[in-house]
């Protein structure tokens, strides 16, 4: 296979940026054997070596990730990890009814095993909060989507509340919203606090060990061994080699050479402000911490955070289509400015607050909403394309994947159903076209809620 170039990382990812120094693991240089590789150290990848020592405690595990732990996609997104339905292919998330109830019932065990890995690896309380998130509408064109969710989730038997335009002013501090649908059962994560502790976590056990700035250039076939097909993962440094491969790197898994011309690499934006002072933290009101989704899917997520990077907000939206996987520094500076107009418009009262850090990160959807996952070769499992809910989804198909390498039988997912693989793509220059318009259209009419 051809040798694998990496995209960079488009900006500095302030979730990382705002937490304490922590010892990161050293390169790959050197030349191993594993029992079981994974390449990719995010909510997938880690997932699946938290899973495989559950399973087997004396296999000898190895994780190579490209950059830092919390640097690459898995600390780049807003830190919602959603248990309901969250379709960003549609306009208001849902999709049918018995999909959406396996699709929940699989969250929720990613969710699960999220909370026990915070008590397992005795992370910092903020690393994942049990604290549920709101949908937000600031234009009536929101509030019917939120009206139509509710009818869906009724019919789900899911619970909600539904609150007014009081209530949301008590709980952000600002009057720019009309009301708000809050549900219980989202975890609010500080996502690289999160994928860091995850990853000390596992390291400690002493078969398993994480290479932090190691990306592989190739994976090719090494011969064979007591019968099974080994594999070779090479690094500029090192190498290992492993009979027992799994891809957790989501769209660049079409760099390995699978699922190609089925996968679409979406870069979504975000910006965190500078530190509030306690006088501008009084002048805002509202409460310290919390998490606000569009009613709108193009419309702006938004966050108050407080802890150990002190009290912030943070402001997501603006889409990208790249199929190089690369985004340009020309649309992460509109991006940036897109943050900052947001953030005026729903805080006037703090205009003397600049925002610290914008970024980047990298999602992978398919056409109908599978992932892209199984044995895709002797050996070599994918873990990919997790659909915009990396945090959830990336957990639960790490786990599915440890599983199914191992043969083992009794799921922590038992609501997982193979699924078809993900649809052809139509060629790339229609696809970006056709895309990125529908994007930009899609913003323009989410108006107020972008």
């Amino acid at each position: 296979m051809n040798q694998i170039k990496l995209p960079k990382n488009p900006g500095d990812t302030g979730w990382k940026e705002i937490l304490p120094e922590r010892k990161v693991n050293p390169k790959l240089s050197d030349h191993l054997n594993a029992d079981y590789l994974i390449i990719g150290g995010g909510f997938a990848g880690l997932s699946a070596a938290r899973r495989l020592i559950q399973i087997d405690n004396k296999a000898k595990i190895a994780v190579l990730e490209a950059c830092e732990i919390g640097e690459g996609p898995a600390g780049r997104n807003s830190g919602f990890m959603i248990d309901l339905p969250h379709n960003l292919a549609s306009d208001d998330y849902v999709g049918s009814l018995d999909k959406d109830r396996e699709q929940t019932l699989i969250n929720r065990s990613a969710i699960e095993f999220a909370k026990s890995a915070s008590k397992e690896y005795e992370m910092p309380a903020e690393a994942i909060q049990l604290v549920g998130k709101t949908n937000a509408a600031a234009t009536p064109k929101g509030v019917n989507f939120n009206t139509e969710y509710a009818k869906h989730l009724d019919k789900t038997s899911e619970s909600y509340k539904m609150l007014d335009a009081k209530e949301m002013k008590d709980l952000t501090g600002i009057d720019y919203y009309l009301n708000g649908l809050w549900t219980p059962g989202t975890a609010m994560l500080q996502p690289a606090l999160y994928i860091q502790s995850l990853a000390d976590g596992v390291s400690k056990s002493p078969n398993t060990t994480i290479y932090e700035n190691s990306p592989v250039i190739s994976l090719e076939e090494e011969g064979m061994h007591d019968g099974q097909k080994v594999w070779k993962a090479k690094t500029s440094l090192g190498s290992i080699s492993s009979p027992k491969v799994i891809l957790a790197v989501n769209g660049l898994v079409e760099k390995f050479g699978y699922f190609q011309n089925r996968l679409m690499t979406i870069f979504t934006y975000s910006s965190l402000s500078r530190e509030l002072t306690s006088e501008e933290s009084n002048m805002l009101g509202g409460t310290q911490d919390w998490g606000l989704t569009s009613a709108d899917a193009m419309g702006s997520s938004v966050r108050r955070i407080s802890g150990m990077g002190g009290n912030r907000i943070l402001v997501r939206n603006r889409w990208s289509y790249n199929p190089s996987m690369e985004a340009s520094d020309s649309f992460m500076n509109s991006a940036a400015n897109s943050h900052n107009e947001s953030f005026k418009a729903r805080f006037p009262m703090l205009d003397k607050v600049s925002m610290d850090y914008s970024w980047g990160g990298r999602l992978c959807l398919s056409l109908n909403n599978v992932f892209a996952q199984g044995e895709v070769d002797e050996g070599v499992y994918s873990a990919c394309c997790q659909n915009g809910l990396g945090t959830a989804k990336g957990t639960a198909i790490g786990i599915i994947t440890a599983e199914k390498i191992t043969g083992t039988i009794n799921s922590l997912v038992p609501d997982f159903v193979d699924e078809e693989v993900p649809k052809k793509l139509m060629p790339k220059p229609f696809m970006w076209f056709g895309v990125n318009s529908y994007m930009r259209w899609k913003e323009l009419m989410a108006g107020k809620e972008k």
